[in-house]
């Protein structure tokens, strides 16, 4: 058999070849080389023109921007939160054409023409929007961190009732009644981790007994 010495091979010169290569593959000419490979392409920038809040904005955005991002980052509109960026909790709620959506879902491309209503244009600290003012009334809220999504849903809610739109606990397919169990599951989608659902629903009905008034 063989010695180690004579095929040349040592413990010390194992880990000195190992150091050379680390030291290699560490350089910034390497780390360069391999990020260059493995970088994507850059994503075109797209221009979008839409109506936020009664003001006409035209931006050009990366098309992966969402409804969300555009209005937090681009437009500096914080109101609406990112919560759980799934379209799970409902926080990122805005109107959009008159309907509801879960802006963290939403591409921002995909609204070029659209008009879209966030809690910056329902009402201002000097004049509230009724839903706003019943929020405050009945204490619906208690972190507010979802409070924006649920004040925004539940104005579109209301119009939805107005306009006939049934739900899945619509008795009544062709004449939609406006009830406590209806603004229940249509604001389903916008969960409160403080559990103030019972305030939100009683600053609903007051708004809705206004407006009807």
């Amino acid at each position: 058999m063989k010695s180690k010495q004579s095929i040349g091979v040592s413990r010390r010169g194992i880990l000195g070849t190992g150091a050379a290569a680390a030291s290699f593959f560490a350089t910034p000419a390497f780390a360069g080389a391999a990020a260059e490979q493995t970088r994507e392409p850059a994503l075109p920038l797209v221009p979008v023109a839409l109506t936020v809040n009664g003001a006409r904005k035209e931006l050009t955005l990366d098309a992966r921007t969402t409804l969300l991002d555009m209005a937090r980052e681009h437009l500096k509109l914080t109101g609406s939160k990112k919560g759980c960026d799934h379209g799970q909790c409902g926080a990122c709620t805005m109107i959009v054409n008159g309907r509801r959506v879960n802006s963290c879902l939403s591409l921002a491309v995909m609204h070029d023409g659209d008009t879209v209503t966030t809690i910056e244009g329902l009402g201002t600290a000097e004049k509230l929007h009724p839903m706003q003012t019943a929020f405050l009334h009945h204490d619906g809220y208690q972190c507010g961190y979802c409070t924006p999504g649920q004040i925004v849903s539940a104005v579109a809610m209301l119009e939805e009732v107005r306009v006939g739109a049934p739900s899945f606990v619509s008795s009544d397919l062709e004449h939609v009644a406006y009830s406590d169990t209806e603004v229940r599951e249509r604001m389903s989608g916008n969960l409160c981790r403080c559990a103030a659902y019972p305030n939100i629903v009683a600053a609903i009905r007051d708004v809705h007994a206004g407006e009807k008034s």
